[in-house]
């Protein structure tokens, strides 16, 4: 399995991804699920990369080459030569549908799905930052100002820090330290999630990055942030207050009447009813 996640801000774009593949617990193995494609100076894209290993590793190869029929009769599409995002997005997703017109049959006579999940985001000269979230069928939904990020593979343990911290308006710094705690619960939570990580940090109109890394199990930061995070949960938990059952004296009591709720029922026999 793994983890993916992307964030679009008005300053720029977050990419951050694990490697790990877990095939078994004996067969685990690190893949690098990021690919960065670059024209400096025109246009920047990032495509990251969750489910079926050997699928997102076909859409890749073929991502390249892979072209659509311009519709005014032009130059076939391909996303070096695209006008928008948008229209690369396009392209990505004819790579999955070509992939899955090759190995879908054969892959569900084999009693497996045609899983891979995607997320691929950029600039291209002439138009503003965008992000995408593609699906195995090829179809693919847009990142806006209320849902200003998406993640694949193992999500639910790294959305909440997100929700809480993300908005458009977060400096590009500040959402990199968010993805790297997301990340890290993830990593707390789920073996199938593992390190080396790949982080990348897009600046707005640049077309270019140089803020690029690999995260291995020794770098300085990313194992601070782990220990300082853990610490200042445990300090900010331990700050509040735990619920008064006697009713002592308190600001907040936990045992109050509410309308909503009637006292819970008790089965103290076989012939007590629930209802």
């Amino acid at each position: 399995m793994t983890y993916c996640v992307a964030i679009k801000l008005n300053a720029g774009l977050v990419f951050l991804s694990d490697s790990r593949t877990n095939a078994g617990l004996d067969q685990i193995s690190s893949f690098r699920k990021m690919m960065v494609y670059e024209k400096a100076g025109e246009r920047f894209m990032v495509l990251l990369s969750a489910g079926n290993l050997s699928i997102s590793q076909s859409v890749r190869e073929i991502l390249q080459t892979t072209q659509l029929k311009d519709e005014n009769d032009g130059e076939p599409i391909t996303i070096w030569n695209a006008k928008s995002m948008f229209d690369a997005a396009r392209v990505l997703g004819a790579a999955v549908r070509h992939v899955h017109e090759r190995d879908g049959a054969a892959l569900k006579r084999s009693g497996l799905d045609f899983n891979v999940s995607l997320i691929f985001g950029g600039q291209i000269r002439g138009e503003g930052m965008r992000l995408f979230q593609v699906y195995s069928a090829g179809n693919f939904i847009e990142a806006t100002s209320e849902t200003p990020y998406f993640q694949v593979g193992e999500s639910k343990y790294g959305k909440p820090v997100l929700d809480r911290v993300i908005t458009p308006d977060t400096p590009l710094d500040d959402a990199a330290k968010c993805a790297l705690v997301s990340m890290d619960s993830t990593l707390k939570s789920n073996l199938s999630v593992g390190l080396p990580l790949d982080l990348v940090l897009y600046e707005v109109d640049r077309f270019t990055s140089d803020k690029i890394v690999c995260i291995g199990t020794d770098n300085p930061y990313f194992t601070m942030l782990r220990e300082r995070w853990g610490e200042k949960l445990r300090d900010v938990f331990d700050s509040i207050e735990s619920p008064n059952w006697s009713g002592g004296a308190t600001e907040v009591p936990i045992v109050v009447p509410h309308a909503q709720c009637k006292p819970l029922k008790k089965i103290s026999t076989p012939q007590d009813k629930l209802v």
